[in-house]
């Protein structure tokens, strides 16, 4: 028995540190305890020194070696009587054990700064006490309110604001084209956002906002949460009320003058309104699947009638399927060129260049500008390539679905052979109304709207023969 009885205290308080850390304590609670503990520790020397009157370094140095001595495994019944032997002889010594316990069990306060094991609070907190497991925070209202964007069908939600359809071809040309094409026609595998009326009653239906969608508040609410993509809600209100309705404008559900907004948001009908129904599935399949299962009467053997068709809905770019496809009709334009007498071909070229001379620049320097919102599909000049749509050189005069190289539809072909030559007028009404100028036609086009752009992009074609 050491001749300071203060020594036990602690030796107890070291035990309990130890038990902190044998119990799984984090690492930075562990050493909040040890630290207490050798506040307790030489609060208790300090104790013992004045009550046996003894110097500070020699109650110290009769400690050290029973700390030393004390086995590093403590059990909590041996632990409590120590810990009472402290409260009783060495009062001082006890309010700091106190406070090492509450720093072991607090060991995580929560503030608006920063979530973790911390024990400052930082700046005010406003958010309701934390759980009973001391994880995260009920949010803020304004929190809450920055993530509800929600807008329903009757309008509910909407925002301030709206757009036009022309400020909306300009914003959608900047922020969606890339991914959509000028005309909301796709680019690539990437979504149609127009087009697509009617056919929803057909094996393989294109479903756009206008044939599909049976709500405008699903084409604000995605557009206004999601687009542009990797760059969402970096848009203005009024830029998303352009937007849809330019996509409205696309699908030929409004005219070129209608500005969306809140007021007329709920004037806009939507083709497929009627197409969707109340998924009532739970009432009426669910008990037919989750009864008794029929264990009679089955068939003796399984046979396969049917086998899975491979969907094609790689976009039409050419290439040696398509050439082959053409190669007929190109060989017999060579050969007849071939064969046609030697003096025709002078003649032919100063006729097409006299034309070409004879076209206004200003109004090929306006069909350029116009041509920007073909670009997505079609190319014309000297490195010109078949992409979405075939090269337009020399489409002026030619015999429609006969341009080297491009696989055309059926409907295209078919109106070739029927006599369909590019000229002026044919050229404005198919650009005009492209789906119904010639039905069936894969062109996912709304059409020009103004006679001026049609003539200024005839006058463009035609500089390019």
């Amino acid at each position: 028995m050491s001749k300071f009885p203060n020594q036990l205290a602690l030796v107890s308080v070291v035990g309990v540190s130890v038990i902190a850390l044998s119990v799984g304590l984090s690492e930075r609670a562990a050493n909040k305890a040890a630290m207490a503990a050798h506040e307790a520790g030489m609060a208790a020397v300090q104790h013992a020194a004045a009550t046996h009157d003894a110097p500070v370094e020699q109650v110290a140095e009769d400690v050290e070696p029973a700390a030393e001595a004390a086995p590093v495994e403590v059990a909590e019944a041996e632990a409590a009587p120590a810990a009472e032997e402290v409260a009783e002889a060495a009062p001082e010594a006890a309010a700091p054990a106190a406070a090492a316990a509450v720093a072991v069990v607090d060991g995580s306060t929560d503030t608006l700064e920063g979530q973790g094991d911390t024990d400052v609070m930082a700046g005010d907190d406003t958010a309701a006490p934390m759980g009973k497991l001391g994880l995260g925070r009920p949010a803020l209202p304004e929190e809450v309110a920055a993530w509800n964007h929600d807008i329903l069908p009757d309008g509910t939600g909407l925002p301030n604001g709206e757009g036009d359809v022309w400020t909306g071809e300009e914003v959608f040309a900047d922020n969606c084209a890339v991914c959509h094409g000028d005309f909301a026609e796709g680019v690539d595998n990437w979504p149609k956002l127009a087009g697509g009326m009617d056919t929803l009653d057909r094996e393989d239906p294109l479903k756009t906002v206008g044939s599909y969608w049976p709500y405008l508040s699903t084409a604000f609410d995605y557009v206004r949460r999601s687009m542009p993509f990797g760059a969402a809600q970096t848009m203005s209100d009024d830029d998303v009320y352009a937007i849809v309705a330019y996509i409205l404008y696309s699908n030929d559900l409004v005219d070129e003058d209608f500005v969306l907004s809140k007021d007329t948001f709920l004037d806009v009908e939507m083709p497929n309104a009627d197409g969707f129904i109340i998924d009532d599935r739970a009432e009426t399949e669910l008990g037919l699947f989750s009864a008794e299962p029929c264990m009679e009467n089955c068939k003796e053997s399984v046979e396969i009638t049917m086998r899975a068709a491979v969907l094609d809905v790689t976009p039409d770019h050419g290439g040696d399927e398509d050439a082959a496809s053409d190669e007929a009709p190109a060989e017999t334009e060579m050969a007849a060129a071939e064969t046609a007498p030697a003096a025709e071909a002078p003649a032919e070229e100063a006729a097409a260049t006299e034309e070409t001379a004879a076209i206004d620049p200003a109004l090929v320097a306006d069909g350029e500008k116009v041509f920007k919102k073909c670009k997505a599909c079609h190319q014309v000049g000297e490195d010109a390539k078949n992409k979405v749509g075939p090269i337009l050189n020399g489409i002026v005069g030619r015999a429609a679905g006969t341009g080297e190289g491009f696989k055309y539809s059926k409907a295209m072909i078919e109106a070739g052979e029927g006599g369909l030559v590019w000229n002026d007028e044919t050229l404005a009404g198919y650009l005009e109304a492209p789906k119904k100028y010639i039905k069936g036609n894969k062109m996912s086009f709304a059409g020009l709207k103004k006679a001026d752009d049609v003539a200024a992009i005839t006058a463009y074609l035609k500089a390019h023969p």
